[in-house]
C-alpha cells in the first residue's frame, strides 16, 4: 500500500503526464500543416512520427547520460532484448497502429476506443499477465472512467458505429499495444532502469518508423523554423512524459498509475479550448460531468486494496 506521501506524487506526476499528452494533440495537428502532410497519408505520417519519437529517445538517453549520470547501456543478458520488444511494442506497433486508425475513423469514436484504454491496460494487467489481482472496486473505477470517455463525446449527432480494420480495428489494436506495453515497462524495469531503458525503445522504434515510411513514399516539406520548433518540443514532450510515466509504473501498481489516463481526453479539450481558442463540441455541463466521473474513477481505483 502506497503512503499518503507517494499517493500524492504519484497523483501529481500522472497528471502533469496526462496533461502534456493532452497538448499533444494540438501540437501533432499543428506539425501537420507546418510539414505539409496531407490528412489521411499513413507514410508520411508515419514518417513525421517517426522523427517525433527517434528525436524523443535520442533526448532521453543524453539526459540520462549527463543530467542524470545513469550508465545508457541495457543491463543484464536480455537488456538490450527488452529495449528491442519495447520499442515493437509501444512504439512501433501502438503508433503505426495509432495513426493509420485515426485517419480512418470519426473523431468522436477513435476519442472513446482511445479513452477506454486506462480500462484495458487494468484488464491486461490483471487477466492476462496477472501482475495484480482484479477487484470489484477497480470494475467500478474503470467503468465510471469509460463513462467519462463516451459521455465527453456525446454530440447532437450522436455517435455511429462503423467498424472497419483500418479504422476502428488498427485503433483497438493500438489500444492492446498500449494496455501490454505498460506491463512490460514494470516487468521489464526491475532489471533496467527504466528511464533508460524508455531511451532506447523510443530511438529503436522511431528509427523504424522513419525507415518504413520513407519506403513507402513518406515525405516532409516543412515551413519555416516554426516546423522545427514544433517537433522538438513533440520530442520534449514524449521524452518527459514517458520516462515518468515508465518510473511510476515500475514502482506502483499498474491500474494506479494507468487510471490517471481517463484524465488526458479531458485535458486535450481544455487545453485545445484555452491555447487555440477552439469552441467545444459538447456543453459546459456536460464536460464538468465527465470531469467529476474521472475523478471519482481514479479515486475508487486509487483506493481499491491489493489482494494478496
Amino acid at each position: 500500500m502506497l503512503k499518503k506521501s507517494d499517493s500524492l506524487r504519484v497523483a501529481l506526476l500522472a497528471a502533469f503526464c496526462c496533461m502534456l499528452w493532452g497538448s499533444a494533440i494540438p501540437a501533432i495537428n499543428l506539425g501537420y500543416q507546418l510539414f505539409q502532410v496531407p490528412k489521411g497519408e499513413n507514410a508520411s505520417l508515419i514518417f513525421f512520427a517517426g522523427w517525433r519519437f527517434m528525436l524523443a529517445g535520442l533526448l532521453t538517453l543524453l539526459i540520462a547520460k549527463f543530467a542524470l549520470k545513469k550508465n545508457i547501456i541495457p543491463q543484464g543478458k536480455r537488456g538490450w532484448g527488452c529495449a528491442l520488444k519495447l520499442a515493437c511494442v509501444q512504439t512501433l506497433l501502438q503508433y503505426v497502429f495509432f495513426y493509420i486508425g485515426v485517419a480512418n475513423t470519426p473523431s468522436s469514436e477513435a476519442s472513446i476506443i482511445q479513452g477506454v484504454g486506462p480500462f484495458v491496460s487494468i484488464l491486461v494487467a490483471c487477466y492476462l499477465f496477472r501482475v495484480e489481482k482484479m477487484t470489484l472496486t477497480k470494475w467500478i473505477g474503470g467503468l465510471l472512467g469509460a463513462a467519462a470517455i463516451v459521455l465527453v463525446n456525446i454530440t447532437e449527432k450522436g455517435l455511429s458505429a462503423s467498424f472497419s480494420f483500418s479504422g476502428i480495428g488498427c485503433l483497438l489494436l493500438s489500444m492492446f499495444s498500449g494496455a501490454t506495453s505498460a506491463v512490460m515497462i514494470k516487468r521489464y524495469g526491475r532489471d533496467n532502469d527504466p528511464v533508460v531503458l524508455n531511451g532506447w525503445q523510443f530511438f529503436i522504434g522511431g528509427s523504424v518508423m522513419i525507415v518504413l515510411g520513407f519506403c513507402l513514399g513518406g515525405r516532409l516539406h516543412p515551413v519555416g523554423f516554426s516546423a522545427y520548433l514544433t517537433l522538438g518540443y513533440l520530442a520534449v514532450l514524449s521524452a518527459t512524459a514517458y520516462s515518468i510515466w515508465s518510473v511510476l509504473l515500475t514502482n506502483n501498481p499498474v491500474s494506479k498509475v494507468t487510471v490517471w489516463q481517463f484524465l488526458q481526453p479531458i485535458f486535450g479539450v481544455a487545453l485545445a479550448l484555452i491555447l487555440l481558442g477552439q469552441v467545444p463540441t459538447v456543453p459546459l455541463w456536460q464536460l464538468m460531468a465527465s470531469l467529476v466521473l474521472a475523478c471519482l474513477s481514479i479515486y475508487i481505483v486509487g483506493k481499491a486494496p491489493e489482494k494478496k
